[in-house]
């Protein structure tokens, strides 16, 4: 009989001497922790969000059509349009409405498609095709779409003594103010009245001046305006002459002359009352509480101020930015009866789920370890229990080199890998 020949090296495969190079090494301990460290600064270091980073390109095409109807507008302009863009490579889907004078169709493309080609072929065959719509619609107005568009953060500023046209004006300071935080995308208003110069005609005037208010628009479009008109050269200098100029106040808006009567000219006061104030009520934002709170009081003029971030930053870091920067304006900004409420916070929801996820998946890590203890042996659990942790350490870490973020659909992923980490490890074992 012959003896059986004992294990080389080389008869162990790849994944026994790769464990066994690593078992005799005295680096090993000091990759292994260096590795968990590593982990550790790249789980502070991630941007967290709920949603992950999914491209899909969603593009919104908007065009007017002064004078049609709904119907018209249906089919003269987006049913041709919805033809040519099903011709692009990649659109997945696409979506229409249609009101009277204007047209929205929605485009979405597949996902994993790059977002500014795909912006680039939808935009060249609308320009090729544009002999195709009906003549005088607009040109089509291309605006993207993406997850980051979402707000972050949303305040809504109420006051029960203030109106809706006061709190638009103290909100529209803060904005200007927010935009400067880093990493803030964009900010829109929700709610409030505008400040408007608003024209009220007396019928019996017009008719007494042979004036109409179609003829009126075009005269008040051409005297808010101001253009560069030539210069003049002299003396080595160069003088800029400008021609016109904008609208400041009441009194400027007054004195527009609209035309000439018996040989005399007709000023905008003549045959108008010009009220400078807000602008007339359309949907508005109200802040109160009913009886699913306790209380009962009446609703509060209010306007909400929306907060978007930039791709890839962390949506709790710019949030807590934007709330540091507003308690600094407080003083100097907001009126003492004017209470800000936060209606949305984003980065305060992120951080919650994240958190819950990394903690069950060192339950899940301690679990794991536990089961192992009790069926295979205290080294192997040992074994499991450092393998796991220094593996998902370096995949935390390459999340942050290559620019991912840490959300819900990242950390469920490596919840999952667990499985596939214990698996491996019993079978180097």
């Amino acid at each position: 009989m012959s003896a059986t020949p004992p294990h080389t090296p080389s008869s162990q495969g790849l994944a026994g001497t790769f464990a066994r190079s690593f078992i005799n090494s005295q680096l090993t301990p000091l990759l292994i922790i260096a590795s968990v460290l590593l982990g550790v600064l790249a789980v502070i270091m991630l941007p967290r969000e709920e949603e992950p980073q999914i491209k899909v390109p969603m593009v919104d095409v908007m065009v007017g059509v002064p004078g049609f109807s709904a119907e018209e507008v249906e089919k003269r302009v987006t049913a041709p349009m919805e033809k040519l863009i099903w011709e692009i490579p990649g659109v997945e889907y696409v979506y229409s409405i249609s009101r009277p004078e204007e047209a929205l169709v929605i485009v979405r493309f597949l996902v994993g498609e790059d977002v500014e080609k795909s912006l680039v072929k939808l935009n060249q065959k609308l320009q090729s095709n544009f002999d195709k719509i009906p003549p005088g619609v607009s040109f089509p107005l291309l605006k993207p779409r993406s997850i980051d568009d979402v707000p972050i953060l949303a305040l809504t500023f109420h006051s029960p003594t203030e109106d809706h046209y006061f709190l638009r004006r103290v909100v529209a300071e803060i904005e200007e103010q927010i935009k400067q935080v880093p990493d803030v995308s964009e900010t829109h208003m929700i709610g409030g009245l505008r400040r408007q110069y608003r024209i009220q005609l007396d019928p019996e005037a017009l008719a007494a001046r042979h004036l109409d208010p179609i003829s009126i628009i075009p005269v008040l479009q051409a005297a808010n305006r101001q253009s560069r008109s030539g210069g003049l050269i002299r003396d080595n200098q160069e003088i800029l002459v400008e021609t016109g100029g904008f609208l400041r106040d009441v009194d400027d808006v007054n004195r527009v002359v609209l035309g000439v009567y018996n040989n005399a000219p007709i000023y905008l006061r003549d045959v108008a009352t010009v009220v400078d104030g807000p602008e007339e009520l359309k949907p508005v934002v109200v802040f109160g509480s009913g009886a699913a709170s306790g209380k009962a009081h009446e609703d509060e003029a209010a306007v909400t101020l929306a907060v978007a971030k930039r791709p890839g930053t962390n949506a709790i870091d710019v949030a807590d930015r934007v709330l540091e920067k507003i308690e600094h304006l407080r003083p100097k900004l907001i009126p003492s009866d004017v209470d800000m409420t936060i209606t949305r916070h984003y980065g305060e929801t992120a951080s919650e789920k994240s958190n819950e996820l990394l903690f069950h998946m060192f339950i899940a890590v301690i679990s794991v370890s536990l089961l192992i203890l009790i069926s295979l042996g205290w080294r192997e659990s040992i074994i499991v229990a450092l393998a796991i942790p220094s593996t998902l350490a370096l995949t935390l870490l390459i999340f942050y080199l290559t620019g991912f973020t840490l959300n819900r659909i990242t950390l469920f992923a490596l919840i999952f890998s667990i499985c596939i980490l214990v698996d491996d490890a019993i079978v180097v074992v």
